[in-house]
């Protein structure tokens, strides 16, 4: 399996480099064809939202919809995907952003009672409580 930092999955999602693209698609196709996965860890999933949402100008259902397609590709594995899924689910209906959906989503499945933070809005999200 190969880790695939944040800038290859970016330019394969956005295409937006012709040559970055097709040697990130030539990557991922070279692991896949070899019967390997690529692994996309929780720290590249989170930058790759803020840079589709900061950089590129996203809006939210847009990369819901982008990581949902990507957790549905057979070739790609995720870091703790019940806790991105999770995430995702909360997003959809949340005033709130990805990262502390994926925080708590990710606490509770590390045997958390709660995710303390002073973020008032986030409190609102189902086992968040002010610090």
């Amino acid at each position: 399996m190969l880790g695939i930092d944040t800038n290859v999955l970016v330019r394969f999602l956005v295409r937006d480099d012709e040559p970055q693209f097709e040697k990130a698609r030539r990557l991922i196709r070279r692991e896949v064809v070899a019967g390997r996965r690529v692994f996309v860890s929780q720290l590249v999933l989170l930058e790759t939202e803020w840079v589709l949402r900061s950089r590129y100008g996203l809006q939210k259902a847009e990369i819901i919809k982008t990581i949902s397609g990507l957790l549905d590709a057979a070739d790609v594995q995720f870091e703790t995907e019940p806790a991105i899924e999770e995430a995702i689910f909360v997003w959809k209906e949340a005033a709130i952003g990805f990262a502390d959906c994926l925080i708590g989503a990710q606490n509770k499945r590390l045997g958390c009672s709660a995710t303390a933070t002073f973020d008032v809005k986030a409190t609102r999200l189902p086992g968040f409580i002010v610090a």
